[in-house]
């Protein structure tokens, strides 16, 4: 009877958790794409818009694209990819749907590891509605994360099942499922340690502590595990874990090789030791504080450098030392407190800065995982505060009836300024100082809309902190090209190559750039070094293709066409354009398939609509071809081509058929 009341309570807890997620997090569907790490994963990514095929599995183990190795979140996004296209309402949607997943688990986790219901729901909200944790759900980029946390939640389930009735198949599924989480995010390296924590509490595993009894905390509901054995000891249970330390130690170098390898980790000439130590403790505060008050959310935070106080630095690595005595001091009486304390550490060690990767201070999705193990000490330190007090149902009932609602309208609230890279670049420099990051995403978001005056003042302030960036040079560049002012942009995209000689972008930004002053050998240069650089690049081979296609050189254009499909096949510049290489050697009907690809992918492509009718009139097909040029004109009415084949057409089509 007990046991089917406790599943009928459970089951209503998970109801109502997949419902309240829901409601909050479902607006994800109707934002778009975020113009900021998207592109790497997605939008510019040929592997991925490849889908799952043979070639694109083995580009996923095989390369560390991102500066990462984790071939299963590529694997995800292809099989979205697969499904959805370039439609970012599934790829947000199926974040949020591994995010509600994490959170089922993680609540049927601690309560069949500690046998308590109310904590262990509320830890579940906490991590369900938390704002922190709405940059790794709606930011499809971070995949990874949702992802990752998925297997990290099976591991500990296949590690709770072990725990009950060790064997060596129940342990083998543990090694499997931390494996897949490897694969899908490095940061899952610290898990083993995790694990050490959860036999300390709740599993009761080292001898300096067994489960709690009534007045100290809750029993575990699963009545089979045996907590005294023999081989008990903290040398027995690292050695058990020794499988899973190697695995973290190999994924470890491995990662640190690959990010060092792409850029990623910044030098020490760039974050001193100390800058980036001063940096760490003063992250592990404000974490916490944001996780008490989260406001000023944004998507980059700037890195102080040298302009951090020390004093700063100090009270917070004194903070951390009198927490952590703290929970040492009372580990017996709540050992709670020393788990989730020290998971929140150990979790946030990989990402705190001491080996910089990028050049934020702090990331709100770094607090995904690290931040159950206070979720953890605040649900459990509230029941045991509240243990004896004759009103302690009423607080039961009145906090979770009043956090978690606040919780949701926060997140709610705070998803609004993902709805687009604009909303999202705007709302970071609402809240913090000196964001050169934001100001470049702003600005290359307003150049897309063509408003380039307003984007170019964008970069400019980015400058003022950045001066040396390469990435704002290109971009800067950018506008002013789309502005015609060639001579600028050369300028600047010859400054972003100075400052970093393997930019492939910039070397095809400027090839774009010479090709349109006429200097097509230089542009023809720098496209081959865009691909000497970076050979999976379609829109250099596609640019090369057409500089080779107007000096007379068809045959290597069509090749350089060709690989450009191959790369992204859903190019639809390059499908034109191979089309009209196609129609110089007289192909007409390869020519036809390829302008009509192009405007499956784009229907509102006027000049594959002129191009596809120029063919059709070649073909007889003139009623066809007609409604083409018309179809060409109603895009773009100045589009004089389409008018004069449109007139040519039409006279054609009224003559009289002779006999």
């Amino acid at each position: 009877m007990f046991r089917t009341v406790s599943m009928r309570r459970e089951s209503l807890i998970c109801l109502l958790l997949i419902l309240a997620t829901l409601l909050v997090f479902f607006q994800v569907g109707n934002h778009e794409f975020i113009e900021f790490d998207n592109d790497l994963y997605i939008l510019d990514n040929p592997h991925v818009q490849s889908g799952l095929t043979g070639k694109s599995v083995i580009w996923a183990f095989t390369n560390t694209h991102a500066a990462n190795w984790h071939p299963l979140t590529w694997l995800s996004h292809m099989l979205d990819y697969q499904f959805y296209g370039l439609n970012p309402r599934g790829h947000h949607l199926t974040n949020v749907f591994f995010h509600l997943a994490n959170t089922l688990l993680l609540f049927l986790f601690l309560r069949r590891a500690t046998g308590v219901l109310w904590q262990s729901s509320l830890v579940a909200a906490l991590f369900a509605f938390h704002p922190l944790h709405i940059e790794s759900v709606a930011w499809v980029a971070e995949r990874k994360d949702v992802l990752s946390t998925l297997f990290w939640m099976l591991t500990m389930w296949g590690y709770l099942h072990y725990v009950k009735r060790p064997g060596v198949k129940r342990y083998l599924l543990i090694i499997l499922t931390f494996a897949l989480g490897l694969m899908a995010k490095p940061m899952v390296v610290t898990l083993p340690i995790v694990l050490l924590l959860l036999d300390y509490w709740p599993l009761g595993r080292l001898p300096a502590s067994e489960p709690s009894d009534s007045k100290r905390g809750p029993m575990p509901i699963e009545k089979t595990i045996h907590f005294r054995q023999p081989w008990s000891t903290v040398f027995s249970l690292i050695w058990e874990k020794i499988p899973l330390f190697s695995l973290s130690t190999i994924v470890s170098a491995f990662t640190f090789l690959a990010q060092k390898s792409e850029g990623a980790v910044g030098s020490l000439q760039v974050f001193p030791l100390r800058v980036r130590l001063a940096n760490a403790l003063v992250s592990y505060i404000n974490y916490i504080k944001k996780m008490i008050w989260p406001q000023k959310l944004a998507i980059f935070y700037p890195h102080p450098g040298d302009s951090l106080p020390i004093y700063q630095a100090a009270a917070a690595g004194l903070l951390l030392l009198l927490i952590s005595f703290l929970a040492i001091r009372f580990r017996r009486r709540h050992p709670y407190i020393l788990t989730g304390w020290l998971w929140y550490l150990v979790t946030l060690l990989p990402v705190i800065g001491l080996i910089q990767v990028g050049e934020q201070a702090m990331a709100d999705r770094y607090t995904y995982v690290p931040l159950i193990g206070l979720f953890i000490v605040l649900a459990w330190g509230i029941a045991d505060l509240s243990a004896g007090y004759r009103y302690r149902k009423i607080i039961y009932t009145a906090l979770p009836a009043v956090l978690v609602p606040v919780l949701m309208v926060c997140t709610w609230l705070q998803l609004r300024h993902w709805r687009n890279s604009i909303t999202l670049f705007e709302h970071a420099l609402e809240v913090t100082e000196d964001n050169y990051v934001a100001h470049s995403g702003l600005g290359r978001n307003l150049a897309l809309q063509g408003r380039l005056e307003d984007a170019i003042g964008h970069f400019s302030k980015a400058f003022q902190y950045k001066p040396n960036s390469a990435g704002l040079h290109n971009n800067l560049a950018n506008a002013l090209a789309n502005q015609g002012k060639l001579d600028e942009a050369i300028a600047h995209y010859t400054k972003a190559l100075q400052l970093r000689p393997n930019y492939a972008d910039a070397y095809t930004n400027l090839g774009v750039a010479l090709a349109g002053q006429g200097r097509f050998k230089e542009a023809i240069f720098n496209y081959s070094e865009a691909l000497r650089i970076k050979p999976n690049s379609a829109q250099a081979h596609n640019n090369l293709a057409v500089l080779l296609t107007n000096t007379g050189k068809v045959e290597e254009a069509i090749a350089h066409y060709s690989e450009a499909l191959e790369l992204a096949p859903d190019y639809a510049e390059a499908h034109n354009n191979l089309g009209d290489a196609l129609v110089q050697q007289g192909k007409i009907n390869q020519a036809a398939a390829h302008f009509s690809k192009a405007l499956v992918i784009r229907p509102d492509y006027p000049e594959a609509h002129n191009n596809l009718g120029v063919v059709l009139a070649r073909q007889g097909r003139l009623e066809e071809a007609i409604g083409h040029f018309k179809e060409a004109l109603h895009l773009k009415p100045d589009y004089l081509q389409a008018q004069t084949n449109l007139e040519i057409a039409l006279e054609e089509a009224s003559r009289p058929v002779s006999n």
